[in-house]
């Protein structure tokens, strides 16, 4: 086939053949470091909702076999003849987005994650044709446009979440002008991508509340993230002394919910994004937004040069994500258990470990 004629390269990853949700070992085809690209030996790589949804084909686009991955770290081992922004041994990561048309408003801009031809690290069809496949495996090759360097202040496996989960919360924060100390942000799930919201809300001085279903979240909440505030979104008593408390909302949730309850938080004009994906659609009344004049909108990743430049922000302010750190035999139980929310708060599987299925 011509769209593989140069994946000589055999490697072997953890892949999902079926809708049952696991993944089992699998061995295939990566193409040849080609000139504008990088080889990187995978050190870790994080495990995301996005991961569960493709390998359940929640959303029903996946094509199978499909390796999973968009959080990846590890160690450049190749350099094709044009790259000169890398070098063998650097310590590098790939998030979610591997190839883009290069030539639109967007891709021009470095928003290549709106460019309507982008393409994603796992399950996309990338520029030769051929089925792209992600992070849970030994070994990726990438063209140097998408990659970014992790700053050597922080460790790659807790850096590793930071290419999705920290990306999809730091675009919308900086783009609505969320980075100003002493305004208020509240927080809409406290997980992988909410926990790190968090911690960008407190390294920027604003107070920032937390809003979960779940009560038992709010020792560990103020423990050991520092909230300011915290707020059970079942307790209607609680969610009217907050009312119009708000400057602005990050929304996590990757479940069905309704956002006008949330959305009474909010001051006037406030401002809420959602960044989770939920695979149905989310209730939103109307009279919380017109009589609040409030705003509601969504984000989606990040750009490449503005993922380098979250990194260094989270190397500046120490920002690390909170880890457990799973082996590859190890990888359906994470999954499972990513299910339910039963991490705090990122699974990251240690690719380079002896560790086999």
């Amino acid at each position: 086939m011509e769209a593989t004629a140069n994946h000589t390269q055999i490697v072997t990853g953890w892949a999902g053949k079926d809708s049952s949700g696991k993944v089992t070992p699998h061995v295939f085809k990566r193409r040849e470091n080609g000139p504008e690209d990088v080889t990187i030996k995978v050190q870790f790589c994080g495990m995301c909702h996005t991961d569960l949804h493709y390998l359940k084909n929640d959303w029903g686009i996946t094509m199978y076999p499909v390796v999973p991955g968009h959080e990846i770290t590890g160690i450049i081992t190749k350099v094709g003849l044009n790259v000169t922004n890398f070098k063998v041994g650097d310590r590098v990561g790939v998030g979610c987005i591997y190839a883009s048309c290069l030539n639109c408003e967007f891709c021009e801009a470095s928003e290549e994650n709106y460019c309507d031809q982008v393409q994603f690290t796992y399950n996309g069809i990338f520029w030769d044709g051929s089925i792209t496949y992600g992070g849970y495996s030994e070994m990726l090759v990438a063209n140097n446009r998408y990659v970014v360097c992790i700053p050597e202040s922080l460790p790659l496996d807790a850096a590793a979440p930071l290419l999705c989960a920290g990306i999809t919360v730091y675009s919308p924060m900086k783009h609505h002008n969320m980075f100003q100390a002493g305004k208020k942000l509240g927080v809409v799930g406290l997980g992988g991508l909410g926990h790190v919201a968090v911690k960008f809300g407190k390294a920027f001085g604003l107070h920032v509340t937390v809003i979960s279903t779940s009560p038992n979240k709010e020792k560990e909440a103020k423990e050991l993230l520092n909230v300011d505030g915290f707020i059970v979104s079942t307790d209607p008593k609680q969610m009217q002394a907050s009312s119009r408390s708000l400057d602005y909302i990050i929304d996590t949730v990757s479940a069905k919910h309704s956002l006008g309850p949330i959305l009474e938080l909010l001051k006037v004009n406030g401002k809420m994004v959602l960044v989770g994906a939920p695979d149905k659609p989310v209730d939103l009344p109307s009279f919380p937004l017109i009589f609040g004049k409030r705003t509601v909108s969504g984000s989606m990743t990040g750009g490449i040069k503005e993922t380098q430049e979250m990194l260094d922000v989270c190397a500046k302010h120490n920002i690390k994500c909170d880890i457990e750190i799973v082996t590859p035999d190890y990888i359906n139980d994470a999954l499972s258990r990513l299910a339910r929310n039963d991490v705090r708060y990122r699974f990251v599987i240690d690719i380079a470990s002896k560790s086999r299925l």
